[in-house]
């Protein structure tokens, strides 16, 4: 009977070991696919075993995939515990109920709200939760000529009128071009570019309802200053290639690029090789390069950033206490590892380990970019510099964001409308107002 009682014991702690493990075991869905960065999160996701004692199963998920295997995923009740996923998914995975907001808040609140970069917060509230967990993100630059700006006396160009001064100074063509704007309306760049610059602008195409916004009034703003824009550009069908070559090239006073550029203004890139001199790997043009953020316009006087943010979203089907424990493993004694997957691209939305800390940030600076060649961003970049792009993610910024319209903004941005009609505008076939009045008929037209 001893015998039996001492079997049976052992069965049911044998259940219970094997229910625990089974328990202990999450599953983590990431976009960041790459070999080499997969190399990177195998490592981050064996620290934290070793650490917490629980298991995660590491899945890669195409980008481009990912709204469809969460959504069936969702309908089949098999869910990752833990899901990458984009700003544009945010509020229509919290609404669909998919996300367990409530485990995400409580991440954010237990590592401490001030220690997040407020814009990728902002973004991920709705009805008083923080629905996701921001991870990383990145801002949109003016790129710019800082060492042709000072010996003209110019301001940073932060703000349309800065802008636009700068282009009168310095536009002479062919020797340089005041801007490179994008004109090529198949390329996603070129929304990029009306975006950040209607931001600056205080511009939305729809208003805090979800309806058409029909005020014209800061959309003619916008339009004036993409025409002054298109004006300094050379000629043709420009998107981010040739912004980039003719930066590069010394042929461009100011672009709009994200901060891929960062490594390829250092030389380390021989795809994207510097050519203002012989020497392709010259840091010269780097120490002549400034960058700005944070871009004021006319109905915008604080200020604003296109930002992209990526989020860890904690599941409704997870395994929530171990979710959360891996969360913020991540953000936290893994950030990083998960930073220097891409440096240039993975800007820290955590600055520190509580408010007023800067040691992520630091870091982070400290990580190595570059394809051909590798070097840290601080010994390409002063620490000014670095502070200056981190600093676009407090006030980073999408439309529709603030008002959780932002999925029926991301279908006008998907229509390209203004992309379209602005193309018209400075190809001559329509005014300035004309292209306004146009720009609100069409979207209305996509009935929204």
């Amino acid at each position: 009977m001893k015998h039996f009682r001492d079997v049976a014991a052992g069965l049911l702690l044998s259940t219970a070991l094997v229910s625990v493990a089974k328990a202990d075991t999450i599953r983590f869905w990431t976009m960041e696919i790459q070999p080499e960065r997969m190399a990177v999160q195998e490592k981050m996701v064996a620290d934290f075993e070793a650490k917490s004692g629980h298991t995660v199963e590491l899945i890669p998920i195409e980008e481009a995939d990912i709204q469809t295997r969460a959504t069936a995923a969702f309908a089949a009740g098999d869910l990752p515990d833990v899901l990458n996923h984009t700003v544009q998914h945010l509020l229509p995975y919290a609404e669909a109920g998919l996300l367990d907001t409530a485990a995400a808040t409580e991440v954010v609140e237990n590592l401490g709200v001030g220690s997040f970069a407020s814009g990728p917060v902002e973004m991920a509230m709705s009805d008083g939760e923080i629905v996701s967990v921001p991870s990383d993100g990145w801002t949109q630059m003016v790129v710019y000529r800082a060492d042709l700006f000072e010996e003209k006396g110019l301001a940073p160009p932060d703000s349309y009128g800065a802008i636009t001064a700068a282009i009168d100074a310095l536009h002479n063509p062919p020797e340089i071009y005041g801007f490179v704007a994008a004109t090529k309306i198949d390329e996603g760049y070129m929304m990029q570019l009306i975006e950040h610059l209607s931001l600056a602008t205080g511009y939305s195409p729809i208003t805090d309802d979800g309806a058409v916004n029909e005020d014209t009034t800061q959309l003619v703003e916008l339009l004036e200053l993409y025409k002054k824009l298109v004006d300094a550009s050379p000629q043709g069908d420009l998107y981010w290639s040739q912004s980039r070559e003719l930066y590069l090239d010394g042929k461009a006073a100011m672009v709009i690029w994200s901060p891929s550029i960062l490594d390829e203004l250092g030389g380390l890139r021989d795809s994207a090789p510097v050519t203002i001199s012989d020497d392709p790997t010259t840091k010269e043009l780097a120490e002549a390069t400034g960058f700005v953020t944070v871009l004021k316009g006319p109905g915008n006087a604080d200020g604003a950033a296109w930002a992209d943010v990526r989020y860890l979203g904690i599941t409704a089907d997870a395994n929530t206490a171990v979710a959360q424990e891996f969360v913020e493993f991540v953000v936290s004694e893994g950030y990083g590892d998960w930073l220097s997957q891409a440096p240039e691209g993975k800007f820290p939305v955590r600055r520190g380990a509580e408010e007023g800390d800067t040691s992520y940030e630091e870091m982070w600076a400290t990580l190595e970019v570059g394809v051909d060649r590798k070097a840290p961003l601080g010994d390409i970049y002063p620490k000014q510099v670095i502070d200056d792009i981190v600093a676009g993610l407090a006030v980073g910024d999408r439309w529709g964001a603030a008002s959780g319209q932002l999925a029926t903004a991301s279908k006008l941005v998907n229509a390209r409308v203004m992309s379209r009609v602005i193309r018209e505008m400075t190809d001559g076939e329509l005014g300035v107002q004309e292209a306004a009045d146009k720009i609100v008929a069409e979207h209305k037209a996509l009935g929204l």
